[in-house]
């Protein structure tokens, strides 16, 4: 492929790629602003301590040191909690949501920051950060999430006796529900499947860490944030109520962000006291998380204790299923973590299975750990897991196959629309269909002979299924706006923020196919809080249905307005004006105008005072929710010798909706499973049980995926339009994280069929499961 050929198919493919691969890409760090000074956190060594005292005059006498900013700083500047969720109510009553501040007076988790040092360079504000001395008493930690709901455990927060945040039931009888009747179910089965899983925590470990950039204009009274987040715009919303101000006095900028996968949608500490110091200093204040400090303060993820019951009758059909999850909140309440908690975790129920009734219960619990938020997948990958790892553990006592047991109870084509017993509708997919082409791919039939031929080897083999159905999308709003700057050009500007996924590619080339005009001429704009487009963040894989339908429907209002001004240029009636191809015309003639004529029209009008709009055009629509679902299937291979895991062979089969661009969904399914089979495989994050420090505090002690690590995919699609969104699309980016656990696990199970390997935790660590391997006399 010569270099034109090259460049062609990089623009074909991923505009972002070529700058990105330049390295003239522009994250945090490359965007600094004149007379920027640099900040460092001084934080808390301990889990639980109250700040006693601060002595910051050595730390102010190191050269270049500009200010040294602490808690009472933060109260006096008026910076409220960072605790922002929406309201939830449970038997124990209203979530409890303790204040968050931006610095501590009560460290609650390791690593929690309790001043700031502002510095002429980022080495001298290290230097000075060493110099603050901070009188902590130590208060007992608790980190362990049963631990932390067991009598006589410490105790966080008064408002939270027994350090519940949030007891959530569903169905209660204001749902209309009757917990009764899965009792009843349960009695009566002729089979009751019951397994146990802990769901472990885990760490995000974005290439690029967090980092902000926050400056101050005194003549407006206004802030700029240049941010990593994954939307601008509820940034500054949330950043703005935090400092009291109006929005309007915000400017949030995000530009090219190095992984973000729910962890970068909601403020953090840091950015309050990084603008409280620049107004203060009249001068921005750039900081950049260490990878240190990544680990102990980026949001984690996962880690619930997860139990599961599931009732089946003489022939195999699931009758009812009952789950019970004790979820690890952390020191606060993250932005939505309560309810991915709960009500993301219930929307997944009963997965793809007609299962009848349901009944399920989280406790939510805080304790002395770094906040937990979404994560790819954000409550679905947990819900699955344990449906799937259930319907195993049926197979078992059942003597069915699994695959057969699976096939029993699949939710029919023709049943679709379906109404699942937690309220959510399936409004499209096909099921069996997705079922029968992943097994027919991952060559299903021939596993027992692939098992036996490994046995020659000394190895053993194991084949796990796992269907899952996910929900993406939906509200909050989302917004589009079309914007004609007079040069021969649009701009489509979105507040869904791109964070690797493809929106600059993706996004103009549904305008240029709707709008009928050439993707040279069309600009993409987005990460400004500024462009005057109502946005969420770009979470759930809900960007492609919610962005993309408010570009519908932006092209339509555009093209609305613009048949109107080519009636009157073209001397027609309105009726009369058609439009393709970039051009408004007369019906039948050759009599026509250009778009971006029309656009230039509309704006000398309105700057004439003849019209009040012009063809800018900014939009904003609600979307429903749309179903993902697939089935996946991993191969594995064990040496008994050494506990050593291959994932030899790895089939997903999955049902997106529309796929706009198969190469962006294959890249969301490939990164997802990196991230799925790393934590079925190898990561975990560990607090000392004592003292409440962080045990895994970098990649010595943390294991992640490498490529040597992704086993050969083999994927396909078997989709069926949704049938919520114009598009017809469903979300793609959290399929790989939400199917692979299950897969990955029930495999493991297949080949160690003995109590340890049947019941074995993620992660599935070479010592797991050599010491499994024990059970079955392999040595």
């Amino acid at each position: 492929m010569d270099d034109t050929t090259a460049r062609a198919a990089l623009r074909r493919y991923r505009v972002e790629d070529a700058p990105l691969l330049r390295g003239a890409g522009r994250f945090v760090a490359d965007a600094a602003l004149p007379g920027q000074a640099y900040g460092v956190f001084v934080r808390s060594p301990h889990a639980h301590a109250v700040v006693t005292g601060i002595d910051a005059s050595a730390a102010r006498a190191v050269p270049g040191v500009l200010g040294v900013f602490t808690a009472d700083d933060m109260a006096a500047a008026g910076v409220g909690t960072l605790a922002a969720h929406m309201p939830m109510r449970g038997a124990s009553g209203p979530l409890v949501m303790p204040f968050r501040p931006s610095l501590a007076a009560t460290a609650m988790h390791a690593g929690e920051p309790v001043a700031l040092v502002v510095a002429e360079t980022a080495l001298a504000a290290q230097d000075a950060a060493d110099f603050v001395v901070v009188d902590y008493a130590e208060r007992p930690a608790v980190v362990d999430v049963q631990r932390a709901a067991a009598p006589g455990a410490p105790q966080l927060w008064p408002e939270a006796p027994g350090n519940i945040a949030l007891d959530w039931q569903f169905p209660t009888a204001a749902d209309g529900g009757d917990p009764a009747a899965v009792d009843a179910a349960i009695a009566a089965a002729a089979h009751v499947a019951r397994v146990g899983h802990v769901n472990q925590r885990i760490m995000v470990a974005s290439m690029e860490p967090r980092g902000a950039t926050a400056s101050y204009d005194a003549a407006t009274d206004c802030y700029l944030l240049r941010v990593c987040t994954q939307g601008a715009r509820p940034i500054r919303d949330h950043m703005a109520r935090i400092l009291g101000i109006d929005p309007g006095k915000l400017r949030v900028i995000t530009e090219d962000v190095g992984g973000a996968f729910g962890m970068k949608s909601s403020p953090y500490p840091e950015y309050p006291a990084l603008c409280v110091a620049a107004k203060r200093l009249e001068r921005p204040v750039h900081w950049m998380s260490t990878r240190s400090e990544a680990f102990l303060t980026d949001a984690h993820a996962r880690d619930s204790i997860l139990e599961g019951e599931l009732a089946v009758d003489a022939d195999g059909r699931f009758t009812a299923l009952r789950l019970r999850s004790l979820v690890n909140l952390g020191a606060y309440v993250g932005q939505v973590a309560a309810f991915l908690a709960t009500v993301n975790f219930a929307r997944c129920v009963p997965g793809m299975y007609a299962i009848p009734r349901v009944d399920i219960a989280v406790r939510c619990v805080f304790s002395n750990t770094t906040p937990t938020a979404p994560y790819r997948g954000a409550g679905r990958p947990e819900a699955n897991y344990l449906i799937e790892r259930l319907v195993d553990e049926a197979a078992r006592l059942t003597g069915i196959a699994p695959d057969e047991i699976r096939r029993r109870n699949l939710v029919p084509a023709d049943a679709i629309p379906y109404r699942t017993p937690v309220g959510t509708v399936f409004d499209s997919g096909n099921f069996p269909a997705v079922f029968e082409k992943a097994l027919a791919l991952a060559d299903h039939a021939g596993r027992d002979a692939r098992k036996a031929e490994a046995r020659t080897r000394g190895r053993l083999r194991g084949v796990g299924l796992s269907c899952m159905v996910e929900h993406a999308g939906g509200v909050p709003t989302e917004g589009a706006g079309l914007l004609f700057p007079g040069d021969g050009t649009v701009v489509l500007a979105l507040g869904a923020q791109a964070t690797g996924q493809g929106h600059a590619t993706i996004f103009p080339r549904v305008l240029s196919e709707r709008l009928g005009v050439p993707l040279d001429k069309i600009r993409y704009s987005g990460g400004d809080s500024d462009n005057g487009v109502i946005s969420n963040s770009s979470v759930a894989s809900r960007t492609t249905s919610a962005a993309g339908a408010a570009l519908v429907k932006a092209v339509a209002v555009v093209l609305e307005k613009g048949r109107k001004i080519a009636a009157d240029a073209l001397e027609t009636a309105e009726a009369d004006i058609v439009y393709a191809a970039g051009d408004f015309s007369i019906a039948g003639t050759d009599r026509r105008i250009s778009l971006f004529e029309v656009a230039d029209m509309a704006a000398q009008k309105k700057a004439a005072g003849e019209s009040e709009d012009d063809l800018d055009t900014r939009v904003a629509t609600d979307t429903p929710q749309n179903f993902p679902n697939g089935c996946h299937v991993a191969e594995v291979e064990i040496d008994p010798q050494t506990g050593a895991l291959a994932i030899v062979r790895y089939t997903a089969v999955d049902d997106c909706g529309v796929v706009l661009d198969h190469v962006l969904v294959e890249g969301q399914l490939h990164g997802a499973l990196a991230q799925g089979l790393g934590q079925a495989v190898m990561e975990r994050a560990v607090y000392d049980l004592d003292s409440g420090q962080l045990v895994t505090g970098s990649f010595q002690d943390y294991a992640m995926p490498r490529a040597a690590d992704m086993p050969p995919v083999v994927s396909a699609e078997a989709n069926t339009p949704a049938t919520t969104n114009p598009l017809g699309v469903k979300g793609v980016g959290e399929a790989g994280t939400t199917g692979s656990l299950a897969a990955v696990m029930n495999a493991i199970a297949d080949a160690i069929p003995t109590p340890a390997g049947i019941r074995m935790d993620m992660p599935a660590t070479p010592e797991k499961i050599w010491a499994a391997c024990r059970g079955m006399g392999e040595g």
